[in-house]
């Protein structure tokens, strides 16, 4: 395979993409680098729009700022909070048990270690991973539906799932790419490369991707 242009791909995504269209989660994360509020936002975030993790995010955060003030709140109250956001009340539950292990192992702070974050309730590997990359400058590969499907589409891997994905793109992808990768492929996949008929049309990086798997594009 030839060598993939990894900075004319990814400077071309950054100059295109919206300012204005930045996940939920890198908003937290750029009104101040709080593991915390990361963590709790990154738990919301699953399998949950955007819209509605931002603001799930702020109304749980203004009333439990802290471990100490989550683990207070009761599950009732914590799902009332974060309502509608998908499996609302078994993030609640999640949330108030990690509150609780972060008091009792960590003196109330968020770990920086994979192996401590994954060992959280509701926490898997892109939770861990986002966490790391954006709390802690930590360089780690975080790979969602969007980094999987479209590093699968542009031909940089062939992989069955996320875990697979990760794996893979540790083995080609410069290091100084591992952070900024999931927010700008999440950007993309969210504005232009879609799962059902992408905007191929408009794509910025047309020219680098053989589309994969894409049989109906607009």
């Amino acid at each position: 395979m030839a060598p993939i242009p990894w900075k004319a791909i990814l400077d071309r995504l950054q100059a295109t993409l919206e300012p204005d269209s930045l996940p939920a989660v890198s908003r937290v994360a750029r009104s101040g680098r709080d593991p915390f509020r990361i963590l709790v936002s990154t738990m919301i975030s699953l399998r949950t729009k955007d819209a509605v993790t931002a603001a799930a995010t702020e109304r749980l955060l203004a009333r439990a700022p802290s471990p100490q003030a989550l683990l207070k709140l009761e599950e009732e109250e914590i799902a009332s909070l974060i309502y509608p956001a998908g499996f609302y009340r078994t993030k609640a539950r999640a949330l108030k048990r990690m509150a609780g292990i972060l008091l009792e192992r960590h003196a109330g702070r968020v770990p920086a270690r994979a192996q401590d974050l994954l060992a959280l309730p509701g926490v898997g590997r892109k939770t861990a991973n986002l966490v790391l990359n954006l709390g802690f400058g930590v360089e780690a590969i975080c790979v969602d539906t969007h980094v999987h499907r479209i590093s699968n589409r542009l031909g940089w891997v062939r992989t069955s799932g996320p875990a697979q994905t990760e794996g893979a793109l540790m083995e080609i992808l410069p290091r100084r790419y591992w952070i900024p990768l999931n927010e700008l492929l999440v950007r993309f996949g969210q504005s232009l490369c879609t799962p059902v008929s992408p905007r191929c049309s408009s794509c910025p990086i047309a020219g680098f991707c053989p589309r994969v798997g894409v049989t109906v594009f607009r």
